[in-house]
């Protein structure tokens, strides 16, 4: 079959182009606005783009509910920083919670009945429970095509400017994860678990 995305021509129950570019990361970003305002919202859009300086993004795109931007955006926007948690197999229900379109004012971290805890460089705090951390301050916001209903998307890139590991992630020095078990996103509802890893040495001259 072929398809094009602007006319919705697929012919399916639903669009298939996020089955396609799969599996996904999770960013389980934390941001915090200057004036204290918290936002903790996991984005599968979203991934690491650059090794020298560590670099991440995500598109925090559509409106809210009450037609505004996302909290994620415009408090990545307004305080210059963010964070990244990793979600796991054994966070995933939590993570999923925290997607929620929750009340203005109500905290996603205590909803999900997780433990915000300080970071080290940037005021947006950590999610305790996840075995890593990167925190990151914004390097470039870019504004992106709109989708079909006109509403905005955007590009958050950030620099990584320090990362947490629980030591209990680690195995001989390298991370570990079969340990942690990262989840990722599929296409419609689903979702898939790192368990089976495989390495294959890259050819001379490979990158």
């Amino acid at each position: 079959m072929f398809y094009e995305p602007a006319k919705r021509d697929h012919g399916l129950p639903r669009d298939p182009f996020k089955a396609c570019v799969v599996p996904r990361p999770i960013g389980w970003v934390t941001t915090r606005h200057p004036d204290g305002r918290l936002n903790l919202a996991p984005y599968s859009f979203f991934n690491a783009i650059a090794g020298d300086p560590p670099m991440v993004c995500f598109a925090p795109g559509g409106l809210k509910g009450e037609g505004t931007v996302k909290d994620s955006l415009a408090f990545a926007r307004a305080g210059g920083e963010f964070t990244c948690n990793l979600a796991t197999w054994d966070l995933r229900a939590q993570m999923n919670l925290t997607s929620a379109g929750l009340p203005a004012g109500q905290n996603e971290a205590e909803f999900a009945g997780l433990t915000l805890v300080p970071s080290r460089l940037v005021r947006p705090p950590r999610v305790k429970e996840s075995p890593i951390h990167l925190e990151c301050r914004v390097w470039q916001i870019l504004d992106l095509p709109p989708d079909a209903k006109g509403e905005p998307n955007n590009l958050v890139i950030g620099e990584v400017v320090g990362v947490h590991i629980d030591e209990a992630a680690l195995t001989d020095g390298f991370v570990d994860l079969r340990k942690i078990r990262p989840i990722a996103r599929l296409g419609y509802k689903d979702y898939a678990v790192v368990d089976t890893i495989f390495s294959m040495d890259r050819p001379p001259g490979g990158d």
